[in-house]
């Protein structure tokens, strides 16, 4: 079966780092472009940033460019987000995700982990 499971997430101090990890198994992790999604206390899904199958183009929110950066290890089937200048509007749990869409019928399933819990607080 399709799995994600997010780690790395915890409690940082603002201005400070975390790297988070997805690790993907039951499907053919180097074929997919991969996701990561947030949400924060009391908001919606804000999505972050994505990345294409074999790692070579990205992309990423507005809130977070210039701090954020994803990245892949397909030989491990993990995608990573590193976080540096972490700022308190930046808690929130984090989601990896991909979309499976099926071209002849436009039918998509979305996959998603569990997620982990990054909180940026003094």
């Amino acid at each position: 079966e399709v799995q994600l499971v997010e780690s790395g997430g915890g409690l940082v101090q603002p201005g400070g780092s975390l790297r988070l990890s997805c690790a993907a198994s039951g499907f053919t992790f180097s074929s997919y472009a991969m996701s990561w999604v947030r949400q924060a206390p009391g908001e919606g899904l804000e999505w972050v940033s994505d990345i294409t199958n074999g790692g070579g183009s990205t992309n990423y929110a507005d809130s977070v460019k210039g701090r954020f950066t994803i990245s892949r290890d397909n030989a491990k089937n993990t995608v990573y987000l590193q976080m540096n200048s972490l700022k308190p509007e930046d808690t929130a749990i984090y989601y990896c995700k991909f979309v499976v869409i099926e071209r002849s019928t436009y039918y998509s399933m979305e996959y998603w982990g569990k997620g982990t819990l990054v909180t940026v607080s003094s």
